[in-house]
């Protein structure tokens, strides 16, 4: 189970292929994030990678708020810290090693991204819970999935374990090439 878990999850070395320009133009992280993202909450950076959109999340909360980004590899968090050191970002950007058995943050976050990893996850179950406990309540969360890795009945099977999380789903924003949805926290606070 784990070699196949390790095959699945994108490796440092091809994280370039993360950060293209190209990948830019099709999917604008400001453009995706802005509808969801306003100054001084505190976001959520699942599966961060190179940090692709991590830096415009820090510009969206600005200064007051603050971006969690987590990552199962260190070498991912290490490229995102090498694109924030010294810049004005590095304050307002926390970067955090997950296991691959959970998130393991206390902080209580605002918004959460999932972007092409939450199929990379063998317990759905267990990582909507962790995310339904730091999740504020009203809080929301947008998941983004590839479609070539992730059929739409698979799509719809996750999508019923948030529901059952207590998560309310609802259609997410157009993402080039891509299933989205956005989940709301049900929980009362």
């Amino acid at each position: 189970m784990k070699p196949e878990r390790k095959n699945r999850v994108c490796p440092v070395e091809l994280a370039g292929s993360l950060d293209m320009a190209i990948r830019r133009w099709l999917q604008n992280p400001r453009i995706i994030l802005e509808p969801y993202i306003n100054e001084g909450m505190t976001a959520l950076d699942l599966g961060c990678g190179p940090g692709f959109f991590t830096l415009d999340m820090a510009r969206l909360v600005g200064r007051s708020g603050r971006v969690i980004a987590v990552d199962l590899q260190q070498g991912m968090l290490a490229k995102v810290r090498e694109k924030i050191r010294r810049s004005e970002l590095e304050d307002r950007i926390t970067l955090h090693q997950c296991s691959e058995s959970a998130i393991g943050i206390s902080d209580q976050i605002d918004f959460a991204l999932a972007f092409y990893m939450v199929h990379e996850i063998p317990d759905k179950e267990s990582f909507f819970s962790e995310i339904a406990t730091i999740l504020k309540p009203g809080g929301r969360m947008l998941i983004v999935e590839p479609p070539l890795h992730v059929s739409r009945s698979d799509f719809e099977k996750t999508l019923d374990i948030a529901r059952h999380t207590g998560f309310a789903v609802t259609k997410g924003p157009k993402v080039f090439f891509s299933k989205t949805a956005i989940l709301k926290n049900g929980r009362s606070a």
